[in-house]
């Protein structure tokens, strides 16, 4: 069977570490911990952690290149265990600032040159 592509931006392999932290819609902080990412684009990235996260909570991220860190918000889209017991969430960046979204650019756009 032959599995259609639906992301509308190339996503790039990445392997940093970044903490994060789950609220609800109304502020209340319910877990935090720290994961890596595996993948990420302009559009959001994918988590990898040792708990689940799950789709209701909307997820903080500190998301570092080099020595500038960015805050960002994002939308937990889905949560699935992998072969090696560990969770991989799909988050999706949503109300980020001009700034932010130019760094995330940047991180893509020098990840893409090291990796390509």
């Amino acid at each position: 069977m032959i599995k259609n592509e639906q992301r509308q931006q190339q996503r790039y392999e990445s392997i940093q570490l970044l903490s994060y932290v789950c609220i609800d819609e109304e502020g209340k902080e319910w877990k935090q911990g720290m994961g890596r990412t595996l993948n990420i684009n302009e559009i959001g990235l994918k988590l990898e952690t040792h708990e689940p996260i799950e789709t209701q909570y909307i997820v903080l991220l500190a998301v570092g290149l080099e020595d500038e860190v960015v805050d960002v918000k994002g939308r937990v889209i889905y949560c699935n265990r992998n072969e090696m017991a560990r969770f991989e969430s799909g988050v999706e960046f949503y109300d980020l600032d001009p700034g932010s979204r130019e760094i995330i650019t940047r991180f893509v756009r020098e990840f893409n040159k090291q990796y390509s």
